[in-house]
Formats: C-alpha cells, structure tokens, sequence
C-alpha cells in the first residue's frame, strides 16, 4: 500500500514522517531522494547543466542556492526541471517498492505530490496543515530565507484547501502530541486496512 504524504511547506512534514517511522512504517521522502539523484545519476546531471549552465553545480555539487534562484523566479524553468528530475524520482520509487515485504505500507512523501502527477499512484493521500505564522517560523528558523522568498516558494505550491479536498486524511499540526496521536490513530487505520 502507497501512502502519500503532503503538505505546504513548512507545515511539518518531517515531524509527521518521523511519527510514522516511529509506528515501524516504511517512508521515502522524494524531496531527499530527488536531491541524491540530481547528485549521483550522470544523465541527469548533464541535463540539468544544459538546462542551467554549469553555475547548477559548483566544488561541493548541486548549487542549490543558484537552482533554486533561477527555478522558483521562473516558472517555465521550474516546470522543465520537474520534468527532468520526476521521471527520475519515480523509477528510483520503483526500486525502492520492489525491495519491501508484501503487505507493507510505504508512506511516499512530496512536497509537490498533486502538482507532479504522483497523487494518481497512492492508495490514500494524507495532508499536513499547519497555521501560517508557524509554518513562517519554522522556515525562517530552518533555512536562510526571507520572509517574502518564503511567501514566493508558497504561492508556487497549491493551497492547503485544494489539497485537503484531494485527500483522505488530515494532519492538523498545530501541537506536537496532538499530532501524535492523529498519526497512531491513522496507523492503526492503514494496517487494518492492508491485512485486509
């Protein structure tokens, strides 16, 4: 079973992902693997240099700093980015699918899951919301951004609403052992479901 897990930015995914993990569920975050894949895999790569320049990576690897610059001010580079990188992400899922027991739940986490197409792959869909001001404050907190590159990178994100419309759960993540619980209270749904 294919569990997607969603959510704007900064909303605490990763808090929610490491519950899951917690409840002894397996979880692929595409962000991360995506990430590892524009590192690793030479094709993409030398794609990703046509499409930016050889600026795209620098002594350390992927210059994410001047990739993230270009892309989010630039819709049409974003879009042709995704397109490289998402077929990529999807056949590195695959591998990752075949390697785990039958009658396991896998929770797939992206950012973007209904903007890339992947939603159509999962079983159940599960979105986290958080309050605005807090999901500013975490970012503010983790990344080096300001305040209205944060509100740029969330309008290119669809809205929490159209998501939570899209999904079969909802993780309000507003208090930490609140959130918790809705996680052990949604494990124990999705197992019940996939001995079934």
């Amino acid at each position: 079973m294919i569990v997607g897990l969603t959510g704007g930015i900064g909303s605490g995914k990763s808090t929610v992902l490491r519950f899951f993990e917690e409840q002894g569920f397996k979880t692929y975050v595409a962000d991360i693997e995506a990430k590892r894949l524009m590192h690793e895999n030479g094709e993409l790569r030398r794609q990703i240099i046509d499409l930016f320049g050889e600026e795209a990576y620098n002594s350390e690897g992927l210059n994410r700093a001047y990739l993230a610059q270009k892309a989010f001010n630039n819709k049409k580079l974003l879009q042709q980015l995704n397109a490289l990188v998402h077929p990529k992400v999807r056949a590195d899922f695959s591998s990752f699918m075949k390697q785990q027991a039958e009658n396991s739940v896998i929770i797939y986490e992206a950012a973007i899951l209904f903007e890339s197409g992947n939603h159509k792959n999962c079983d159940f869909i599960i979105t986290v919301v958080s309050n605005l001001d807090d999901r500013i404050d975490r970012l503010l907190a983790r990344d080096n951004s300001t305040r209205e590159e944060i509100q740029k990178r969330m309008t290119q994100q669809s809205s929490d609403e159209e998501k939570v419309r899209k999904s079969h759960f909802v993780i309000r993540n507003n208090e930490l052992e609140h959130t918790k619980w809705q996680v052990a209270t949604i494990s124990k749904i999705l197992s019940k479901i996939v001995k079934i």
